[in-house]
């Protein structure tokens, strides 16, 4: 597994999603939400909000120098962002091929509603727009599973 620059300045390895996470959109052309599926009991994994929406960003650079700027601008808004309500978490890393990644986590829909139309967001897109080929994904998490959910599918297995 690869290593990579955090906004910490420490090495870390890539995070990504826990298996047990499903995984949905849930925003329409209309705008409007189409019902959820329902969220399961939680196992050991923890508890999550089924309404918790998470923003994926990743910019190439050109090279490591301006992947380095790019990680720069972006924690710079890591810090404010942390600091708002709603937010679960923040960070932004380089990987070794100078791809420029930024997350945040917000605890519901409506908290990333507020972000999107924040001075703060704005910021964001013109540090999106200055990188190249900009990838920006929303995730909403509709639930998370723990060890219930293995006891679940090798019990249907086994019938």
């Amino acid at each position: 597994m690869p290593w990579t620059l955090c906004d910490t300045g420490g090495l870390f390895p890539p995070q990504g999603l826990a298996a047990a996470q499903v995984l949905t959109p849930s925003c329409s052309f209309d705008g409007s939400n189409p019902q959820r599926p329902a969220t399961h009991a939680l196992g050991t994994a923890g508890a999550t909000s089924a309404d918790m929406v998470r923003l994926n960003v990743a910019l190439n650079a050109a090279s490591a120098r301006r992947a380095h700027e790019l990680l720069d601008a972006f924690r710079f808004l890591v810090m404010g962002t942390r600091v708002e309500s709603g937010c679960l978490g923040c960070s932004t890393w380089v990987d070794p091929d100078w791809t420029v990644h930024y997350l945040e986590e917000w605890a519901t829909e409506a908290h990333m509603r507020r972000r999107v139309c924040s001075d703060g967001f704005t910021s964001l897109l013109a540090v999106m727009e200055s990188g190249l080929e900009p990838q920006v994904q929303f995730d909403f998490v509709t639930g998370r599973r723990g060890l219930d959910y293995v006891s679940e599918v090798r019990a249907s297995a086994g019938s």
